[in-house]
């Protein structure tokens, strides 16, 4: 029985299709690690701003007491949850942290600064959001890369029959990351 030529003929093209359908799986997971190095190092830049801020406004006296432990406190957040989105990328727990430390960075950003009303804040402050503007645009495309790498890793690892190859060897689904514009940035 088993010396026909077909059954062994089959044997080699499961195996074949095997190797080829864990090596694609493993090739889209890199991808998705590989994005989030690149976003990891946009993250790491709006990090440094927002410290630089810090440090600027407290040498010009003018952020008081309460905005500094908000800013401080959303940028420690910021800072673990990317330490710990940066050891697993591929965890969804870690990345959904990730996505809601950067809506608190969101949400903490626009109360730093002064009303516009005044012209001399107006020019203090228009370098930082510039700056601020343009750090948040590359973190949106590099979120974008990260969330297409995502998609497609999802998306092979739920493809029948690379799915049984998945569940074998553990490969579970990720999660896409959440960078929202600010309508007020």
């Amino acid at each position: 029985m088993w010396s026909s030529p077909l059954i062994w003929i089959v044997i080699a093209i499961a195996l074949f299709w095997a190797v080829g359908a864990y090596n694609r799986l493993v090739r889209l997971r890199s991808a998705v690690v590989q994005a989030f190095g690149s976003l990891d190092a946009h993250l790491v830049r709006w990090l440094a701003m927002l410290g630089e801020f810090d440090a600027a406004q407290v040498t010009a006296g003018t952020l008081d007491r309460h905005a500094r432990s908000l800013l401080q406190g959303a940028t420690t957040q910021l800072t673990a949850c990317l330490a710990v989105a940066r050891a697993r990328p591929l965890k969804a727990d870690a990345v959904a942290a990730l996505s809601a430390a950067c809506a608190v960075v969101d949400t903490v950003w626009p109360t730093l600064l002064p009303d516009a009303d005044a012209d001399d804040n107006h020019r203090r402050m228009a370098p930082w959001r510039a700056r601020w503007d343009e750090l948040r645009t590359h973190n949106e495309q590099a979120a974008r890369i990260f969330n297409d790498a995502v998609t497609h890793y999802n998306a092979g690892i739920a493809q029948f029959p690379a799915m049984l190859l998945a569940w074998i060897f553990g490969f579970t689904p990720a999660r896409v990351l959440s960078i929202a514009r600010e309508g007020n940035s």
